[in-house]
């Protein structure tokens, strides 16, 4: 799992995130993430039922966590 900032981070089917900051150079976890629910920051190590979304892609509902980048 690789993310830029811009990246959402999906985690189930209802939690969304913005990535803010990738600590590592080459995009991996964990990565720091402002919650579109509520705001709240936390640095987040997703687990296997987490994906990635490049910026500017849209959400979809009910896409599968191996069709990330």
């Amino acid at each position: 799992m690789r993310a830029r900032v811009g990246d959402r981070l999906v985690v189930g089917p209802d939690r969304i995130g913005v990535v803010i900051d990738v600590p590592a150079a080459d995009g991996s976890p964990p990565y720091i993430v402002r919650w579109l629910e509520g705001g709240h920051i936390a640095m987040v190590q997703p687990d296997q039922y987490s994906r990635i979304v490049p910026a500017g892609q849209p959400v979809e509902a009910h896409a599968e966590p191996g069709d990330a980048r």
